[in-house]
This record gives structure tokens, C-alpha cells and sequence, in this order.
């Protein structure tokens, strides 16, 4: 060190014999600390001692003495503090004024550390080359660390103060070992820490790469940079990094298991946010820039307004349809845009590209009106209907009641596709509102005209089953007239639930016109109709108290649907269904059923299984009861005849009533 006093430095000049030398006692003396005391002994002349009286301090190391030769030329003196007196230097003392001695004491103590092993110390790099850093700490002697530990700081120079760890204060050839890493290692998770809560910048060494990112050497710490942190664009080839020091910004740390995460990008952000900033506040709407595409997406394109990026809405792109941005634009391409909108709060920027140029419903030609024809290209379409553009960036709509005189429910797509080139008439023209209506019903004839003459009530005509409804089938005639079936009016005989029980999307059908509304254009059909009404016949057939077979088809809330014969169907009530063993009669059962009620205007005729039992058990009982009157007449007419016959009884006459009686016992027991 400066401060530090070299003994062989301040000597003068003096001559002496070698007797009056080695007679005078040995002197003790310092070193230098700036070198080792290797290089002190090789490169110091020999000098003879200063002689004191008393002993110097215990702290200061004892020095051997050295025999001067007779005569020693001593090297000149360094430049010392003012208030120093060379010139005592190398003269004798009797001893050192109580001052002076404190003076030097201290002089001495700056110059020495005191240091023990295993501490982390502050250290003076004083040489650098490619293999090793030589550091002063204070010590006797200078330490010396591999390069290799401080290649995250490739800026290293001579004077820059690190952080050692003191490994050993001496070796086995006296060297001073230190350690650089063990010393950043110790410190670095209170330095992690405190750079985390500052949210400071701090320098990394990309070591190597992982699964998904870097490790990257900070204070001595592995720490983990995932790639999506690497930069603000994609990143493909990490191992362009690797074995540089990079600027990062610690993100996440881990205390339990020591893990860190750091961020390059978060870096750019701040960087890109503050320029976004500074290009916002000088944007105003209308405002026109050049930028460079960046980025295509199926729903836009991004520009580069150098710094900021803005975004361009596919529907900004071209005044026309276009399916994809690609059509337009391509990456890196240079190109005026126009300023729509911006957010300085969510540094948006709304940009378009079309709006650089005329509307084209501008430039529309001023003859065309309603009624015209025009042709165009469908390039969108949708349930309601499909618009077609008639030039580029004029469109017209066509609602898909406008596509068929047909008023059953259908949709565009039954009618037109994407990419068709059609013919079509302007029904409405709004050149403010730059909209347009129109139709292609209104190329062909309304066939609703003459209707009355093509289809007059009572006509039989075949038509197609378009929809179902719960009420009835709609059937198309021709395009554009429809009709309706009623589920009342499809069969004679049969209860139908749905329409779909009785025929099916697609088919054919016969029907009859039933009823003709021009005004509301609808046609009401009828199926059965075709055929006479069976009822007239059924009501001499199914009268009141006839039995007939029928088959249980389906059940019902109170009852039972029954086939009957001739196609037709009647309704039995549960009660009316169970069978003579008290049991309920079941689905495709065929048994004998009793009509107990028919009616010709309702179509309904009311069945019963169990009056067959009943009515059969009725007409024994009645067959039994008169049976037993018989019998008890017949007894009371012969007690009768007995009675009257008593007075004229004789002998003879008793035994021909015994017989009697016998023969009457005999009857009524075969009767039981």
C-alpha cells in the first residue's frame, strides 16, 4: 500500500564497517505491502538497520537481520506526506518521542488487515491476464483467482473492487487463496433478493441450454430464462445465446427451493413501452405513416410504425370482399397507412389501408335506379340471405324471401353459393346509407297471377312434402305455390298424432284444393278427400251392441287404440278393457270388443272388452232365475193337489202318493 513504510526505501545513504554493524543490535523492521515478501528479500539491496532502544509494537512482525556490506548505496527515498521528516531517517535514536511512535503505529496498522479465514472480504484487482486476476485485500501478500470466475463480468479492469472469499491465509508455498465464485455465491441470495424487490437491471452468463430456456449465471446462481423471455419476438435457436452476458430483470424467485427465473424481454417491453408512449402522444386521427407489415393473421395485419405497432382490420384492408389478409399485403412489405384510432391508455392503434383511397360507392354511376337489372358475384352468405357485390366494395343484399316466390321456410344456401355469378334486380337503392336490396323471384312471373285458373277448389293435383308442423304437412305444387294438409284432413279412419306417421320429407303426395286465399296467398289441400267418406258406411257396420275382433295397436292416456276391420279404429277406456280373469288386456291382444257407443260426426267409436264376460254372466243368472221359479211352481201345484186330495185318501192312494213323493225327491236331486 501507499501508507505503508518500506525501511529499504527510506534509507540514505550511510557507510558503515560490518564490525560496528553486527555489533549494534538487530533493528525490527516492516515490508511492503504491496509485494510479497518474496519479491521484497530479491529485489531490495541489502541496508543497514535502524537501531531503536526500545522494541517497536507487538502487531508489527519481527524482520531478520541482514548483513550490509561495507558499503551499501541506498535507493532513493518515496515521496512522503509533508510533514515527515526525511532527515531522521537512518540516524540513530536514543528512542522515538511518544508522538512519533503513535504516528508510525498507526501508519503501520492502515497498511495490515486484520483477516481470517472463511470470511468474504472486499478486494483490488492490480493485475489481469488470460489465466488468472491477481486481487489485493490488505494482506502481506496479493491473492490470485482463475479468470474463469469472473468471465460474467467480461469488463473487468485493473482497480475494480470484488468480492473474495479468503480460502486460506497462507498455502503451502505462502500464496494467499482466494475464491471469487464461493465469495458470490454466499452473498448472491441477499443480492437476489434485493435486486428482485428494486426491480433492478442486473448482468447475466448464458451457461448453457435447457428444456425450454437457458441457465443463466447470476451472483453465482443458476438461474432459469424460459425462451418466451428471451425477446419480444419468437425465438427458435437459443444456442445463439449461449456463452454471452446478457442484460436480464429477475421476475420470479422461489425462497423455498431456491429457484430464480429471469426475463430479457421484460427489459424490451419497458424499452418498446416507452417508445410506444413517446409515438402516441404524437399520433392524431387522419394522420398518415409509413410502416413495415410485421406480422399477418387471419383477421388482420400488424404494422411497425417504428417502435409502436398497430393493427390493420382484415375489413380495413380493401374496400371489397377478401377471404384472407395475404391477398393484399405481404411480410416486410413498406406501405402507407392511415390513422383510425388509438388508445394511449392500452397503447392501441387502429390502422386502415382502404381509407387511403375513394369510397367506391362514389364513383357509382348516377343512371342506375330501382328496377334495374345488374349482374354481380356472391361473396358472402348467410341464412337470412346472400350479398352480392356488383363492383368492387359495392355490395347488395339478397334476403332470401326474395330468392323464390316459395313461403315455406328455407335458407340461402338452398338457393345460391359462394362464387356464383347471378342476375338480379334493384328493389331498393340508398345512396347515403350506401345499401342496396336485391331480388332474383322478381326475373320470373309471380305465379300467384292465376292461381284461381291453374288451381280451382275441388281440383286434385300431385304435390312434394316439404315441412311438418304439428297441425299438418306443407306440400309444394310448383315453385312458389305451396299449400297446407291439415293433420285432420289426411285420412278418414286413422288418428294420427304427428304428420310424420303418415308420410315423409321428399315424397309424393295426391291432394285435393280445398280453399284458395289470393290475398294471403295460401292454398288449403286435403288428402282423404280423394275417397268417400267411409263414416256413411261404417254407421251401418259398427252399430250399437255389435261385436267385432279387433287388435290392441297402442295404449293411450284413458285407454286402448283397436284396429278394427274395414282399417278403421276405435278407442276402448281402460276399464273397458280387462278380461274375464281380472286381468288389463295388452298391446297386439286381439279379442272380442262390443261397440257401446258410435258417432259419425266425431269419427269415434267407443269399444268394450269386458261387457262380452259381463253380459254372459248377466244371462246366466237371468237363465238360473227362472230355472228355480219353475221348479218352486211346480212343488206348490202338487202340494196343492195333495191337499185337496186328503178326505178321499185311502190305503191305496197312500202308497201311490208315497211313489210320488219318491219320483218329485228323485227329479229335484237330478236338477241339483
Amino acid at each position: 500500500m501507499s501508507d505503508e513504510i518500506n525501511v529499504n526505501d527510506e534509507i540514505n545513504e550511510v557507510e558503515k564497517p560490518v564490525e560496528e554493524v553486527v555489533s549494534e543490535p538487530a533493528v525490527e523492521t516492516t515490508e511492503v505491502e504491496a509485494q510479497s515478501s518474496e519479491e521484497v528479500v530479491a529485489e531490495a539491496p541489502a541496508a543497514e538497520e535502524v537501531v531503536a532502544e526500545e522494541p517497536v509494537a507487538a502487531e508489527v512482525k519481527e524482520a531478520a537481520p541482514v548483513a550490509a556490506p561495507a558499503k551499501v548505496e541506498a535507493p532513493v527515498a518515496p515521496e512522503a506526506p509533508a510533514e515527515f521528516d526525511w532527515n531522521a531517517i537512518g540516524k540513530k535514536h536514543e528512542a522515538y518521542p511518544a508522538a512519533e511512535r503513535k504516528r508510525l503505529e498507526d501508519l503501520y496498522e492502515k497498511t495490515m488487515s486484520s483477516i481470517g479465514d472463511h470470511e468474504v472480504v472486499d478486494g483490488t484487482v492490480v493485475g489481469i491476464n488470460n489465466r488468472e486476476v491477481v486481487v489485493n485485500i490488505g494482506f502481506k501478500s496479493d491473492g490470485v483467482i482463475a479468470v474463469s470466475e469472473t468471465r460474467y463480468n467480461p469488463d473487468l479492469k485493473i482497480g475494480d473492487v470484488i468480492e473474495v472469499y479468503v480460502e486460506n491465509q497462507e498455502d503451502l508455498g505462502g500464496q494467499l487463496q482466494l475464491s471469487h465464485k464461493k465469495a458470490r455465491i454466499l452473498r448472491s441470495w441477499e443480492r437476489v433478493n434485493e435486486a428482485y424487490e428494486k426491480g433492478e437491471i442486473i448482468n447475466g452468463y448464458v451457461k448453457c441450454r435447457t428444456k425450454g430456456g437457458l441457465i443463466v449465471d447470476i451472483f453465482g446462481i443458476e438461474a432459469f430464462l424460459p425462451g418466451s423471455q428471451i425477446d419480444v419476438k419468437p425465438i427458435r435457436d437459443y444456442d445463439q445465446f449461449v456463452d454471452k452476458v446478457m442484460e436480464f430483470k429477475i421476475v420470479k424467485i422461489n425462497q423455498e427451493y431456491k429457484n430464480v427465473v429471469v426475463s430479457h424481454k421484460a427489459l424490451i417491453e419497458d424499452e418498446l413501452e416507452a417508445q410506444k408512449a413517446e409515438i402516441i402522444s404524437k399520433l392524431e386521427k387522419g394522420q398518415v405513416l409509413e410502416g413495415t407489415v410485421k406480422n399477418i393473421t387471419s383477421y388482420g395485419v400488424f404494422i411497425d410504425l417504428g417502435g409502436v405497432d398497430g393493427l390493420i382490420h382484415i375489413t380495413d384492408l380493401s374496400w371489397g370482399r377478401i377471404n384472407h389478409p395475404e391477398e393484399i399485403v405481404q411480410l416486410d412489405q413498406k406501405l402507407n397507412v392511415c390513422i383510425l384510432d388509438f388508445d394511449e391508455n392500452k397503447k392501441r392503434i387502429a390502422l386502415g389501408l382502404k381509407q387511403l383511397t375513394p369510397h367506391p360507392w362514389d364513383s357509382l354511376t348516377s343512371d342506375l335506379k330501382v328496377g334495374d337489372k345488374v349482374k354481380g358475384r356472391v361473396v358472402v352468405i348467410a341464412d337470412y340471405g346472400a350479398f352480392v357485390e356488383i363492383t368492387t366494395g359495392v355490395e347488395g343484399l339478397i334476403h332470401v324471401s326474395e330468392m323464390s316466390w316459395s313461403q315455406h321456410l328455407r335458407t340461402a344456401q338452398d338457393f345460391l353459393k359462394v362464387s356464383d355469378e347471378v342476375e338480379a334486380v334493384i328493389l331498393t337503392l340508398d345512396r347515403d346509407e350506401r345499401k342496396m336490396s336485391l331480388g332474383i323471384k322478381q326475373l320470373i312471373p309471380d305465379p300467384w297471377t292465376d292461381i284461381l285458373k291453374r288451381y280451382p277448389v275441388g281440383s286434385k293435383h300431385e304435390a312434394t312434402v316439404r315441412n311438418f308442423t304439428n297441425f299438418g304437412i306443407f306440400v309444394e305444387l310448383e315453385e312458389g305455390v305451396d299449400g297446407l294438409i291439415h293433420i285432420s284432413d289426411l285420412s278418414w279412419s286413422k288418428k294420427i298424432k304427428h304428420p310424420a306417421e303418415f308420410t315423409k320429407i321428399g315424397e309424393k303426395i295426391n291432394v285435393v284444393v280445398l280453399d284458395v286465399d289470393v290475398e294471403n296467398r295460401r292454398l288449403s289441400l286435403g288428402h282423404k278427400q280423394l275417397e268417400e267418406n267411409p263414416w256413411d258406411v261404417f254407421e251401418s257396420i259398427f252399430t250399437v251392441g255389435s261385436v267385432h275382433k279387433g287388435t290392441i295397436v297402442s295404449s293411450a292416456e284413458k285407454g286402448v287404440i283397436v284396429a278394427l276391420p274395414y282399417g278403421v279404429e276405435g278407442f276402448a277406456p281402460s276399464r273397458h278393457v280387462q278380461k274375464e280373469d281380472g286381468a288389463s288386456a295388452k298391446v297386439d291382444e286381439t279379442l272380442d270388443f262390443k261397440v257401446i257407443e258410435f258417432s259419425k260426426e266425431n269419427k269415434k267409436i267407443i269399444l268394450s272388452h269386458s261387457r262380452m264376460h259381463q253380459d254372459s254372466k248377466a244371462a246366466e243368472k237371468v237363465r238360473d232365475d227362472k230355472d228355480k221359479e219353475s221348479a218352486e211352481m211346480t212343488t206348490k201345484r202338487a202340494v196343492k193337489k195333495l191337499k185337496d186330495g186328503l178326505e178321499k185318501t185311502t190305503l191305496g192312494d197312500l202308497d201311490a202318493l208315497a211313489n210320488l213323493k219318491a219320483s218329485m225327491e228323485k227329479a229335484e236331486g237330478e236338477e241339483a
